[in-house]
């Protein structure tokens, strides 16, 4: 029994879980990312950690620091570093936003999840704004509000 995969489907390694909690998700992007053979091998395994990960724009180019993607066991001595930093691959046009959002208004660049779409790794990179505590508090909040008129629904 063949099973047949959509073009568009997207096979997730890592998401980042914190970066709602933690920042105002203004806008997103999709970019792909500058890899050696055993990153690549290892994301295949699920082997990366992107919760402290962040970008910065420099020189008109974007790169992601603190990716980490661990060792390939049969790399060998061809083996990358863990936590080096990678190019991301975006338009100028894309660039040009990033650089007036981070510069003038003082945004963050944070990786929300990376994945492979038609065999190429992606990263959705994500610009925001962080929370207070008292922005988390009201969240959380407004959750627990929502799941209990859900709650009083179903029960009716």
């Amino acid at each position: 029994m063949a099973e047949t995969v959509e073009k568009d489907a997207k096979q997730s390694v890592a998401r980042n879980k914190r970066a709602r909690h933690d920042y105002h998700i203004i806008d997103t992007w999709e970019a792909g990312v500058v890899l050696t053979g055993s990153e690549v091998k290892s994301l295949r395994n699920g082997k990366a950690n992107i919760a402290d990960s962040y970008a910065i724009v420099k020189d008109g180019e974007v790169f992601l620091l603190n990716l980490h993607i661990s060792p390939y066991e049969q790399a060998s001595y061809f083996n990358h570093e863990p936590t080096r930093t990678r190019k991301l691959l975006l338009h100028r046009k894309e660039i040009r936003k990033m650089i007036g959002a981070v510069e003038r208004q003082g945004l963050t660049l944070i990786p929300l999840e990376i994945y492979f779409k038609r065999g190429k790794a992606k990263i959705a990179l994500a610009l925001g704004k962080g929370k207070k505590l008292y922005d988390k508090r009201a969240d959380e909040k407004r959750r627990d509000d929502e799941r209990d008129m859900q709650r009083a629904v179903r029960t009716r």
